[in-house]
């Protein structure tokens, strides 16, 4: 045994020495919108486990627990921020497991969770731990963590100490690449089923999205690519009974023994052969215009030819492709000689893509699924998987598939997401999109709001007063009504006549203390709401406009003088106008024959040249 511990020991160091790796750490932005002081986006690197928001964002409240600072231990309390957001819960690292340290603070109710850094150095990737009983939580991990830098942790919790009052408002961002109509994916796998959970994880994921897959695939809205990881054995061992039995072509392509035993049940070749076959199986589909067929293929070969029921084998794999209804000869022309001392085209084509290029790190863990080139980070679940997938879509382009009822999610159901609302209104500004929520001030029933959307939004424009009367000050009392709004204004309070204040708040100002109004002689003052009342002595009748008093009664002469003085005003306003009228005519009767005399002959003028032609002639 310790021969064959030594044979896989070289073989790993051969590869580590004859290629660079090139692990990517996918990233993601953590945006801090307030404090003023500590402003602007940082990196974070996403966890492989839970469930990110890819194409999304959340938008939250850092807090850092006073006690039990490494999330090791159960907090025993639900964390609940000031303003009501989202908790984003930062968590120093050590003592645990990553993923323990994310499972304690959702149970304290956490919506993400940032790991820091005890030490500078660059980003790396939180990985799940090995699995076994004590490690079961992770498969029930939903929410977001991301791993930042420990000068990033220490900025934020300088803060929180010397301004305890002031809540840091970051926004986290999970970035998809969304260029197009169509969405690039491919998964890496392998067709051993006796490697424990992790085989079982993603036997159970390509059950769950075969569905799935088959409609995106049909409706050519993906390119999916399935891939399977191969190695290959140090030279100096090709012709050991090792390497003879893990590898096919001379060495060139190997797979682990599936049950870590070289002297019984299967072979790392028979492995590699169904991975070949697999692939193969997909060249195929594909060429006849099938490609979701492997799908089915991987599926009912697992169900048909197990490790465990002892058919993992080439007839029964025969048997699930017929059954399908492909051309056996034509995978088996695929798969090539096992035995050739040569290349095999399709896995050497596998070991070259399996090497990073780009922005896409060396795939180096299983399973690995990437998406429009991103690695996909966090637990490998259906629908956490579909929704990644579609937020790579361009805007405006996802299929149905991805906008049934089980896919969009209201972000806006919980506490309004965190955004500003008029509950008497029902108006919120929050809106709930396929790539997450946004806080953004709305448009109800052609009247515009505007505002952060988070803390306030106000009515503008025309028809804002019905809208909690714009925001403004309004009162009713004693069947009257005054408001400080005015339609005639896109915005702004301005109390009406009558009233004092800011548009906010209004009072009614007392005309007859500050002696404003009703100033005649003789005349009596009462104040009203928003107005007052003047009354004149004896009989005359005060006059608001010009605040005095005039009589009721006069006497003939008087009503004579002034019906004459009225009538001598009226018949000069229609003299006037009529004299008005009449030079306009004529001016315009010249204007218009002045014009008319450039462009065509006058008779006047016809009988002028007529004559002038004659005297001529004579």
């Amino acid at each position: 045994m310790n021969q064959h511990h030594l044979l896989l020991s070289l073989l790993l160091t051969t590869l580590i020495s004859t290629a660079t790796p090139h692990f990517i750490v996918e990233k993601n932005t953590v945006k801090v919108i307030s404090p003023e002081e500590i402003k602007g986006e940082r990196e974070a690197a996403i966890a492989n486990y839970g469930i990110p928001s890819y194409g999304g964002t959340l938008t939250g409240v850092i807090i850092y627990p006073d006690s039990k600072t490494t999330g090791c231990n159960d907090f025993g309390t639900t964390f609940k921020s000031k303003s009501g957001r989202p908790v984003i819960l930062l968590i120093d690292r050590g003592d645990c497991y990553f993923a323990l340290k994310s499972w304690n603070a959702q149970l304290a109710g956490a919506g993400a969770v940032l790991v820091a850094d005890n030490v500078n150095e660059p980003l790396l990737t939180m990985d799940t731990p090995n699995e076994s009983f004590e490690t079961e939580y992770v498969a029930n991990i939903t929410i977001p963590s991301a791993f930042i830098t420990h000068s990033f942790a220490e900025t934020l919790k300088s803060h929180l100490k010397t301004s305890p009052d002031k809540e840091i408002v970051v926004k986290i961002a999970w970035p998809m690449p969304h260029p197009d109509a169509r969405v690039e994916y491919e998964f890496w796998t392998n067709s051993n089923d006796e490697c424990g959970e992790r085989c079982d994880e993603q036997m159970e994921f390509v059950r769950n999205f075969k569905g799935k897959a088959n409609l995106l695939e049909r409706g050519n809205y993906t390119l999916f690519t399935p891939h399977y990881i191969t190695w290959y054995c140090p030279e100096a061992f090709v012709q050991s009974k090792q390497c003879n039995s893990q590898c096919i072509n001379k060495g060139r392509y190997c797979a682990p023994d599936p049950e870590g035993d070289f002297g019984s049940g299967y072979d790392g070749k028979d492995v590699v052969m169904e991975n070949l076959r697999q692939l193969c199986v997909h060249r195929v589909a594909n060429s006849l215009g099938r490609a979701w067929i492997w799908w089915d293929f991987v599926v009912d070969y697992h169900i048909r030819c197990s490790m465990k029921d002892q058919k993992y084998s080439a007839s029964c794999a025969q048997d699930v492709v017929t059954s399908l209804g492909l051309p056996f000869d034509k995978i088996k022309d695929c798969m090539g000689d096992p035995d050739a001392d040569k290349e095999n085209d399709v896995l050497l084509t596998e070991q070259i893509v399996q090497v990073g290029h780009g922005t896409r790190g060396d795939v180096t863990i299983l399973p690995t699924l990437v998406i429009n080139n991103v690695q996909y980070r966090g637990k490998l679940e259906s629908g956490a998987v579909l929704k990644a997938i579609c937020a790579g879509y361009k805007e405006g382009t996802e299929p149905h598939v991805c906008l049934t009822p089980d896919m969009e999610t209201n972000d806006c159901v919980e506490n309004n997401g965190g955004c500003w609302q008029d509950p008497k209104l029902n108006v919120t500004a929050c809106k709930d999109t396929y790539r997450g929520r946004i806080c953004k001030c709305p448009s109800v029933n052609g009247v515009q709001w505007q505002g952060d959307g988070y803390t306030s939004c106000k009515a503008v424009g025309p028809g804002r007063c019905s809208m909690n009367n714009g925001g403004c000050w309004t009162e009713s009392k004693d069947g009257r009504t005054f408001s400080a709004c005015s339609d005639s204004n896109v915005n702004g309070c301005k109390c009406p006549t009558g009233f004092t204040g800011d548009g906010y708040t209004c009072v009614d100002i007392n005309e007859c203390k500050e002696k404003t109004a009703c100033q005649c002689e003789g005349c009596s003052c009462k104040n009203t709401w928003g107005g007052f009342d003047c009354k004149c002595k004896n009989d005359l009748v005060y006059i608001k406009g010009e605040d005095t008093c005039i009589g009721k009664n006069m006497s003939r002469v008087g009503w004579f003088l002034t019906i004459l003085v009225i009538s001598c005003v009226v018949g000069a306003g229609i003299a006037g106008y009529i004299f008005y009228k009449y030079r306009l005519r004529s001016y315009m009767d010249s204007e218009i024959m002045a014009i008319m005399s450039q462009y065509m002959p006058i008779d006047n003028q016809n009988v002028e040249i007529a004559t002038m032609r004659d005297d001529a002639q004579a």
